[in-house]
């Protein structure tokens, strides 16, 4: 009996179709709940042992490359696979299908919290402790992952003095950037990332095009909104910066987009918390909280079309990187440098996530010790019982409506 083969592989002579990819993406992002770390673990499921479109090697070959990139992981690895699986059509396949169900949910809340004044009711309350408990266990989970020594966990809390000490997108920058030069210098010492085989279509050149335009629509986009008084384009340019910056994805996108949509006015603070807490419930990536921002711009254009803007714009930076490094990703895994670099990016994301914990999470969700008491409630449903944060979410709010209404 011939071996088993990939799937995935070109040599089987059976390629997969992006109807079949779209199918499969939707329903994991209907059902996958629980944040980018939980996603990696339905996709392994799904894609290594039940489909086998990948084996474990490249599986965590992909892992490891979206770790190394900017931008929301779970998300970028469900590209990665859809590419591998169905070409171009594959990986645009794999984002509609992950993203849909959450951005159009977000969308249903944006356009409720203009009707329901959710921002000046009891439910936000509950909502910002969620966030409180939410973002606290990300930084435990993650801090023990990413920062588990000593050299690490010093980096970390150093990034987050950095981020705290300059309360802007220079600031995450900034520590970044840190994070990048520590490690290259002093953490050369560790695990190297496995090998693997993937299944590429991919050229050279096409990659390097790709990485081209991304650095170009980063650099030409702010020039853009600031030489023409276009709110969309200025909307636009916003978020593809909070696309491209941030490493590690999901919670640490939350002070860049607070950041960049706040202090202008375009979102209330309030509005911006209680959606953020909204999107705990949902499945799939957090990087939808996008389309709800685009809701609820103040300035047009807002509402359905607004959130299509800064949903585009946030994901499409992991659409140029993700396709314009696979072919490059083999050959630089291999040099300790940037092994080394990922490990010192890693623990300044744990700086980041921290420094988000408390401002604007904590400033803005504690302010009584009732609040303090819902937020350590929740926690200990996160983090003891296990409890899905969807279900943590929902409690939260209706704790806080009933805290108010009493």
């Amino acid at each position: 009996m011939a071996p088993e083969r990939n799937p995935a592989d070109p040599s089987t002579g059976t390629p997969g179709t992006w109807r079949e990819v779209l199918a499969v993406f939707l329903r994991l992002g209907l059902t996958s709940f629980g944040g980018p770390v939980a996603h990696l673990g339905y996709f392994r499921e799904e894609f290594v042992r039940r489909r086998r479109w990948l084996d474990d090697a490249s599986y965590a070959d992909l892992v490891a490359l979206c770790q190394f990139l900017p931008g929301p992981a779970s998300s970028q690895v469900g590209i990665a696979v859809g590419l591998t699986r169905a070409g171009y059509a594959g990986a645009l396949a794999a984002w509609i299908g992950f993203t849909l169900p959450s951005a159009l949910i977000m969308v249903l809340v944006g356009y409720g919290v203009g009707a329901l004044d959710i921002a000046g009711s009891g439910t936000l309350r509950g909502l910002k402790a969620a966030a409180v408990a939410v973002v606290a266990q990300a930084v435990l989970g993650m801090a023990r992952t990413l920062a588990p020594d000593r050299a690490r966990a010093t980096l970390a809390v150093v990034a987050a003095i950095v981020a705290l000490a300059v309360p802007s997108s220079l600031g995450q920058i900034a520590a970044i950037v840190l994070g990048g030069v520590v490690g290259v210098m002093l953490l050369r010492d560790g695990a190297e990332i496995t090998a693997g085989s993937l299944p590429l279509i991919v050229t050279r050149s096409v990659g390097a095009t790709l990485i081209a335009l991304f650095f170009v629509l980063l650099i030409a986009l702010p020039l853009l909104a600031a030489a023409m008084p276009a709110q969309g384009l200025k909307e636009f340019a916003a978020f593809y910066r909070a696309g491209s910056l941030v490493f590690g994805g999901g919670h640490v996108v939350l002070p860049l987009l607070q950041a960049s949509v706040v202090p202008p006015g375009w979102v209330s603070d309030d509005a911006f918390l209680a959606g953020y807490g909204a999107a705990q419930a949902l499945p799939g990536p957090l990087f939808t909280f996008a389309a709800y921002l685009g809701t609820v711009m103040q300035p047009p254009p807002n509402g359905a079309f607004g959130a299509l803007i800064c949903l585009i714009a946030i994901f499409l930076p992991s659409f140029l990187l993700v396709i314009g490094a696979l072919p490059f990703w083999e050959e630089l895994r291999r040099r300790p440098m940037a092994q080394a670099a990922l490990r010192g990016v890693n623990a300044a994301v744990v700086g980041l996530l921290l420094a988000a914990l408390y401002r604007p999470v904590w400033t803005a969700g504690i302010t009584d010790a009732a609040d303090f008491a819902l937020a350590m409630i929740a926690f200990l449903l996160l983090f003891m019982w296990q409890a899905p944060p969807w279900l943590v979410v929902v409690l939260s709010a209706v704790a806080g409506a009933l805290l108010s209404s009493s």
